[in-house]
């Protein structure tokens, strides 16, 4: 499992003899070295999906939370999906990602849904400068408006932004990503919405009762007291306040809704890279980066199902090759339960 990580976080900058030069190489050339699962012809983008582009959300926090999910046909009927085969399911790694995504004991709920969104955030990074590689001949990034002018996970689906209006607009797939990208870059570096301190700060008094060194000094009015009697007929919650998840770690009540949110676009964006991007350029770079490529929505799925953090709507898009690692045993059975499902 290590070798995957390492060569995730190594990218594909690497691989020289991969992603550069197989997103620049010629195509028929390409094909030869590596031969495809399946001929990949670009569908050429409806009428009703042309025209002039649309213009950034001034707002995109504001946006992403209600982003829907249409079905649509703006695309020819599909090919065969090879990635929804045992066959191409295949993982770089042996075994699943139950020792990455259990939550160690002794860490607040918050602190560890925080690092698993910085962690996922940061693999999937990866993936996205891939598709974000440019043809030396046609300076032209392998998504793009052209090839891609909807958000979509399918032929059949097609995923909308809100604009500060409420209005659901249709951006091409490579303005969606961005978009998703400075919204999660924005909340992780919030200190506000993911904070890294204490909340009880680093330098916080401890005192010890009527201890001489704090009589007749400043100590001594702080010195805590101690309450009255409560009654018994209100429950220990009743008496803390209103709860939520991260809230003893100093995360605001937002919290989970956005880890939610933030799940939910990263799917999208997986669906993206699997429906529209499998063949090229996963498969065109060299065959096993296919593989990185399921380890990390696999470790990714198996997350976000166990601690309930996206609905199983949805995972529709993706449902096929889901079945195929719960089956497996990939996903482990924990994970594919929701063992430790938030309701809250």
């Amino acid at each position: 499992m290590s070798t995957f990580f390492q060569s995730v976080r190594q990218g594909f900058a690497n691989r020289q003899g991969g992603r550069t030069n197989g997103a620049n190489a010629n195509p028929n050339q390409q094909r030869s070295q590596n031969t495809s699962p399946v001929t990949c012809n670009p569908t050429n983008p409806s009428p009703s999906s042309t025209g002039a582009p649309f213009s950034y959300p001034p707002n995109p926090g504001a946006n992403l939370e209600d982003a829907s999910k249409t079905g649509t046909d703006l695309q020819a009927p599909e090919e065969t999906k090879w990635y929804f085969k045992e066959a191409y399911a295949k993982l770089s790694v042996k075994g699943n990602f139950m020792p990455l995504a259990a939550k160690p004991s002794y860490l607040d709920l918050g602190d560890w849904l925080a690092h698993q969104t910085v962690e996922q955030y940061r693999l999937i990074s990866y993936f996205i400068v891939t598709i974000q590689e440019k043809n030396q001949n046609t300076d032209i990034e392998i998504c793009n408006a052209t090839q891609c002018p909807t958000m979509s996970a399918g032929g059949k689906i097609s995923y909308s932004w809100l604009n500060n209006e409420r209005q659901a607009i249709r951006v091409p797939a490579h303005q969606y990503i961005m978009l998703v990208q400075r919204w999660i870059v924005g909340k992780i570096h919030d200190p506000v919405a993911f904070p890294t301190e204490s909340p009880f700060g680093r330098n916080t008094p401890s005192f010890e009762s009527n201890h001489p060194s704090t009589v007749g000094t400043e100590q001594e009015g702080r010195r805590p007291i101690p309450a009255g009697p409560t009654t018994l007929n209100r429950t220990l919650s009743d008496l803390a306040g209103r709860d939520w998840v991260g809230k003893s770690a100093g995360f605001p009540e937002s919290f989970l809704s956005d880890v939610r949110t933030a799940w939910r676009q990263m799917f999208r964006i997986y669906a993206h890279l699997y429906h529209a991007h499998f063949i090229n350029p996963f498969w065109h770079i060299h065959n096993p980066n296919y593989m990185d490529l399921n380890s990390s929505f696999c470790y990714f799925v198996s997350v976000g199902k166990l601690f309930g953090l996206i609905g199983e709507r949805d995972l529709e898009p993706m449902q096929e090759l889901i079945d195929i690692w719960i089956s497996n045993g990939s996903i482990p059975a924990d994970c594919a339960n929701g063992a430790f499902g938030i309701t809250q």
